[in-house]
């Protein structure tokens, strides 16, 4: 069982892994240990409550495929049960990332002070590349 929160969990069945090589640099290891896990999660067959389920699909993110399965590769580790449950903690982030409600922006305008102060600045900045050029005779 991943337990997402208080309430919300995904069983075991749900989520199908995989172990396979690691990619890069393994030494004398690298191409007889599967240590690292190929995490597949389906969004639409899962028990997830309907908003989350929505949140996901809706959400953009590489890791998640037009077909709403969610895909993580952990190869961090050199172990295969580091690597599982570092897939796991990766699959939970992404559910919880995806539930977070961003706070609706309320625009704004800067004050006369400010206004003034920028374009004060832009002056003097001016004036002292005005002195950078050379003297005119005239």
């Amino acid at each position: 069982m991943l337990k997402i929160s208080n309430n919300v969990t995904i069983p075991e069945s749900e989520i199908e892994w995989q172990a396979i090589r690691a990619q890069g640099a393994g030494g004398q290891n690298v191409n007889k240990v599967a240590s690292a896990v190929h995490l597949r999660f389906d969004i639409g067959a899962s028990s997830l409550p309907e908003f989350y389920k929505e949140r996901l699909l809706a959400w953009s993110d590489r890791r998640i495929t037009t077909e709403g399965v969610v895909v993580i590769k952990a190869q961090r580790f050199r172990t295969q049960e580091k690597n599982l449950d570092d897939a796991l903690a990766r699959l939970k982030a992404l559910i919880l990332d995806a539930t977070v409600e961003q706070k609706k922006r309320k625009p704004t305008k800067p004050s006369k002070a400010a206004k003034r102060k920028r374009l004060d600045k832009k002056t003097r900045h001016g004036q002292t590349k005005a002195l950078r050029k050379p003297p005119t005779d005239g």
